[in-house]
């Protein structure tokens, strides 16, 4: 069917092309809209092409600004450039200042929208509208920007959160690069998204469904100014008694860190196959202190980790340990996710810890003293033997899915400080480098048991399977929030790309695989070679000898 096109051209640089069909005496409009981000104008330049919907536009930018690109539905630096209006069209002209770096904005309405809708029926957005309904899987928005230089570069998001505090995923050229944790809000705010790697030319950048339930306002992205190099953790421990060894080990750790990234592995199974099948082991064995708790023992637990922790530390590697605690009582143990042995997630548990820890005259809290000295007396037995310890109990709290966390973050505080003290001003355990495990959303600081208790923090991530992501974004959020400490990816399930880990500088001291389940789900065989074998990354047949090694 042939058309006829006429063009109207109205003030606000809106393009009106109506369409009339030969064999039909109906009107279609087609609009195309015209947007600026910066300080500059857009005009027409020379006849406009009615029959074909042919216009050609200029982006002329004002004093002390340049033009920079085209987004939204036209795309690359070309200008003037033509456009084909074939149906409506949303383009933004990018103009920055000149001669220094800028923040660009970009407005989620002109992106490209995956199962998400714009609207504006709140009040207080920018540009002509936000984007909402991040409801279902794989429900997205991205913008397409063009970057100069490569470098990491600060993402700004604005945002719209009634529904409560929500998580929702970083996306950078179509790969998840970390977890954007917005804040209940009662109007339209911005949040520092993530410090992320962008390469020279187009990416795109934008915010994929996770719990969804937010609105989505803009972007702006800002070249990232701080040093990449400027990590200066301390070797000084929390504890002033600490081990000649133990110092050695945090020395060892802090020298190393942002150099190579050490390898770990969760239990002796996964060293296990990683000999045989790579032939390397892992530095670091993460090994669980979990049947030692005496509401398992009860139930007839029995387990060798210690055993198995001396003989990696006799071997030359390096020991993690954390403790799955199950709770000291009230366990519900009742088909068919509430046994016994599942005592420690909430879940499975009526044991309250806040009430525990408020009153210390209870048999809730004597209850949590008698756990305390079972451990303490595992511990014992590697202090015996010379092993200092990564100590890295009460994980991942701030999820609540642990009994420990599950009251918030004031009794868990009073639990870690309570632990710290039972174990080293009273059992003498001066072979411990205490690890908390952190989040990196607005609130986690408020869980941070203290600088005081705290030697390293840990970060546990699962990322989607064979997404090899440094998790760069994370990795800086945790410096930040917490400087002098040096920083680990305590627990993950995909292992990140050495050579990704170099190039955006995501200085992590070790990772730790969770089991070879786990391993070989998320990784290529491949990957996993290529890991193991590369020299940023450090093996159990590379480490030095801690006996001798200055503190």
């Amino acid at each position: 069917m042939k058309t006829k096109k006429v063009l109207l051209i109205l003030l606000t640089l809106a393009l009106i092309f109506t369409l009339v069909g030969c064999k039909s005496e109906d009107v279609k409009d087609i609009n195309l809209s015209i947007n600026k981000i910066g300080q500059g104008e857009v005009v027409t330049e020379g006849d406009i092409d009615k029959d074909n919907g042919v216009v050609t536009l200029k982006a002329i930018p004002a004093k002390g600004w340049e033009f920079k690109e085209w987004t939204g539905n036209l795309e690359g630096t070309e200008n003037p450039v033509q456009v084909v209006v074939a149906d409506n069209m949303d383009i933004a002209a990018v103009f920055t200042k000149t001669g220094e770096e800028s923040t660009i904005k970009y407005e989620a309405e002109l992106g490209i929208l995956n199962g998400t809708e714009v609207s504006s029926d709140n009040y207080g957005y920018s540009g002509d509208g936000y984007v909402t309904s991040l409801d279902n899987e794989g429900d997205a928005v991205t913008v397409k920007v063009n970057i100069e230089d490569e470098g990491m570069y600060d993402i700004i998001m604005g945002y719209n959160g009634p529904n409560g505090e929500k998580t929702n995923n970083l996306l950078i050229n179509g790969v998840t690069k970390g977890e954007v944790k917005t804040p209940k809000t009662t109007g339209f705010t911005e949040i520092l998204a993530g410090k992320v790697w962008l390469d020279a030319g187009e990416n795109s950048i934008g915010i994929g469904k996770s719990w969804g339930w937010i609105d989505i306002d803009y972007f702006k992205v800002k070249k990232e100014e701080s040093s990449r190099n400027e990590l200066n953790p301390t070797k000084e421990l929390v504890n002033p008694n600490a081990s000649n060894d133990t110092k050695a080990l945090m020395s060892f750790l802090v020298d190393t860190y942002g150099q190579k990234i050490i390898a770990g592995a969760q239990n002796s199974e996964s060293a296990t196959w990683l000999n045989e099948n790579i032939g390397k082991e892992p530095a670091v064995l993460s090994l669980d202190l979990m049947d030692y708790s005496p509401s398992r023992v009860e139930f007839g637990a029995s387990t060798n980790d210690v055993e198995e922790a001396i003989d990696w530390f006799q071997k030359g590697g390096i020991v993690s340990l954390c403790w799955h605690w199950n709770a000291p009582k009230d366990l519900i143990n009742e088909e068919p996710d509430k046994l016994w042995w599942s005592g420690f997630y909430t879940k499975a548990t009526t044991f309250d810890v806040e009430y525990a820890m408020n009153h210390p005259e209870s048999e809730d809290y004597q209850l949590i003293i008698r756990d305390l000295d079972a451990i303490a007396k595992q511990l014992k037995r590697l202090q015996d033997a010379g092993a200092p310890v990564l100590w890295r109990p009460l994980h991942e709290a701030e999820g609540g899915w642990f009994w420990w966390g599950a009251k918030g973050p004031e009794p868990l505080k009073k639990l870690w400080k309570l632990m710290y003290d039972r174990f080293t001003n009273y059992h003498d355990l001066n072979n411990l480098i205490w690890v908390w495990t952190a989040d990196d959303g607005q609130e986690s600081p408020e869980w941070y048991p203290g600088d005081q208790y705290v030697d390293i923090i840990g970060a546990d991530i699962y990322l989607d399977s064979h997404n090899y992501s440094p998790s760069t974004a994370k990795f800086y959020n945790l410096v930040d929030m917490y400087p002098g400490k040096l920083v680990a990816m305590t627990e993950d399930g995909t292992i990140p790309d050495p050579e990704l880990l170099q190039k955006e500088a995501a200085r992590w001291s070790w990772f730790s695989s969770w089991s070879v389940d786990l391993l070989l789900r998320d990784n290529t065989l491949e990957h996993i070679e290529k890991v193991y074998n590369d020299d940023y990354v450090i093996t159990l047949d590379e480490l030095k000898n801690m006996e001798n090694y200055p503190f």
